[in-house]
């Protein structure tokens, strides 16, 4: 093993714990490791920033500034009344709204879909009877599988088909993912629409229909004169009003003490979590009050819910400041938090992807609010501006669709021309739609292509070909294919699909050079199996959405992705053999 050799291991390891961990900004990693990787001599200087103008970048670029335009278009909100006006069966739900979201991310990123599909979901469970559990999870399942079908439908796809191209001069078709990525899609959908209802069944969560929707919330609220809390001992909170305290303020001072030894009086304020119906019945008896009445007589006032989406601006950020939403007269009434940890007031909780906030105020400002921090409202937004005509958005990338699928232009000259179009148009605000880009992932998927090259460049990957070989015979290229689509599918429930593209796409090319086959195929397992991700709640932002907006625990990911999982690598295993070998 070469100096080189070692260092990239010990490079990509390390690059690898720290994005699992979450506990540094991945651009920070990325670039942090794109330096690392110059120091150590693995790639020339002007390499380094090689990866930001890459055909790949460019167009996961482009398609990001697309998916704001037709995501606002809302041209699918009318569903969820169609679908309470047919009455369809759950299993016909489910199977619909996955079929309707994995379409939609044939032709942009997973995240993209699946937000577009969230809230008519909500909607359709409330309008309907279906327990939210049972049609988020599917959902954000089903946007993962339709990026499997098409060379955007995920940036691992694109990834990989530049390695083919530099491999071998030709890069993958828009549709080549389709002959495996289409049944397997299918397959998967048709087993989550039959199982899901019964992996998670309706007992383990109240029907969505019941208004409001029941989500454990936490809230800081002050007790009137009167109220039936005043006298009571906090230990007792949780039996008597079905409310955990955190903590108790009394004239601007915390106290202190064991909770059984701690009484609540009258004029205490008291921060505490539960369910949320629970907060509403004792509001409603004026047990619990707002510190401050909020806008609650005027005309327009808005209750609302919205989570914080992978690329808001409030990730990281404490209550207290959140700007955004105090200047133009939004409360926070409450926050669903992933975090277990509750610390100091209410205005000392910090906001984290996934978090849902119930925001109160003038409808127009909370709208607006929303859209200048990136949180997705989960109920239908009074001031929300859509798009007048929703067709033409959509007319013209189905025309950029075709213009790259046929062959005439590159994916990234055909999306360009898109872009261009509904810019003239007066569809798509450039200057305005670039500073809402989730710049972290574009800037990680850039610094990451260097990295990836030197994988390739510095001899790694024959070196990780011949280790494996010694265990599995990669000279079959059914094991070959088998191994390199269970190690993708093992590292993608802790690192992103782009990165374990990168990482993986040099070692599938060596496969494929011992086993004197073509490499198509074990970058098609290499693709699929990146984005095969069912496992956890934290591999993909989709899932870690959907836990939160579906109050899911981690063992219901693997309650119901497992099998999921099983059956599509099978199915993968067994189509890429058919087809590609």
């Amino acid at each position: 093993m070469t100096f080189e050799q070692a260092s990239l291991l010990i490079l990509l390891s390390a690059m690898l714990i720290l994005f699992s961990l979450d506990r540094v900004r991945i651009e920070v990693v990325a670039i942090g490791g794109l330096l690392a990787g110059y120091v150590l001599g693995l790639y020339r200087a002007d390499q380094v920033f090689a990866g930001f103008a890459s055909p790949v970048v460019i167009t996961v670029i482009e398609i990001l500034l697309i998916v704001q335009v037709l995501a606002h278009a809302k041209l699918f909100d009318s569903l969820s009344v169609r679908f309470a006006a047919i009455g369809l069966s759950g299993f016909a739900v489910i199977a619909s709204l996955s079929v309707i979201t994995g379409f939609i991310s044939i032709f942009m990123n997973n995240i993209g879909a699946f937000a577009i599909m969230l809230p008519v979901a909500i909607r359709i469970s409330a309008a309907m009877n279906i327990p939210q559990r049972q049609l988020i999870m599917p959902l954000s399942f089903a946007a993962l599988l339709g990026g499997l079908i098409s060379l955007i439908g995920t940036p691992a796809n694109l990834l990989v088909s530049d390695a083919l191209a530099k491999a071998t001069g030709a890069g993958f078709h828009f549709f080549d993912f389709a002959y495996v990525g289409l049944p397997v899609a299918i397959a998967g959908i048709l087993l989550m629409a039959a199982f899901v209802p019964l992996l998670l069944p309706e007992a383990d969560d109240p029907p969505a229909a019941a208004p409001p929707a029941r989500r454990r919330i936490v809230t800081e609220r002050r007790i009137p004169e009167g109220s039936p809390l005043a006298g009571v001992r906090l230990l007792d909170c949780p039996r008597l009003f079905e409310i955990q305290p955190h903590a108790l303020i009394r004239s601007g001072q915390f106290v202190f003490g064991p909770l059984d030894q701690s009484t609540i009086a009258a004029g205490d304020t008291l921060l505490a979590e539960g369910a949320d119906t629970v907060f509403a019945d004792l509001a409603a008896s004026a047990a619990l009050v707002p510190e401050i009445d909020v806008n609650g007589l005027q005309p327009d006032f808005t209750r609302i819910e919205a989570v914080v989406m992978p690329e808001s601006t409030l990730v990281g950020s404490r209550i207290r400041s959140l700007e955004v939403f105090k200047s133009r007269n939004v409360a926070i009434a409450a926050l669903s938090m992933r975090s277990p940890r509750i610390e100091g007031r209410f205005e000392d909780l910090q906001l984290s992807i996934g978090d849902i906030l119930v925001l109160e105020g003038p409808a127009e400002a909370v709208a607006e609010a929303l859209e200048e921090c990136e949180c997705l409202p989960l109920a239908s937004q009074p001031a929300g501006e859509a798009v007048s005509n929703a067709w033409p958005p959509f007319v013209i990338f189905a025309a950029g669709v075709l213009l790259s699928a046929a062959g005439p232009a590159r994916p990234e000259i055909a999306f360009a021309a898109v872009v261009l179009a509904l810019a003239l148009m007066g569809y798509l605000n450039i200057r305005q739609a670039m500073a809402d880009i989730n710049w972290p992932i574009v800037i990680m998927l850039a610094a990451m292509i260097p990295i990836g090259s030197a994988v390739a460049t510095t001899g790694t990957a024959e070196m990780i070909a011949d280790w494996l070989s010694l265990f599995v015979p990669i000279s079959m290229p059914l094991a070959g294919i088998a191994l390199l689509l269970f190690i993708a599918m093992a590292l993608t429930p802790f690192v992103n699909n782009a990165t374990v593209a990168i990482v993986l796409s040099p070692v599938a090319l060596e496969f494929a050079e011992v086993a004197h086959h073509a490499p198509a195929a074990y970058l098609i397992a290499v693709a699929a199996g990146a984005s095969l991700d069912f496992l956890t709640p934290f591999g993909h932002h989709n899932n870690t959405l959907a836990m939160s907006i579906g109050s899911y625990r981690v063992s219901d990911f693997l309650r119901a992705g497992s099998p999921l999982a099983v059956a599509s690598y099978l199915l993968t295993v067994l189509l890429v053999a058919l087809i590609w070998l």
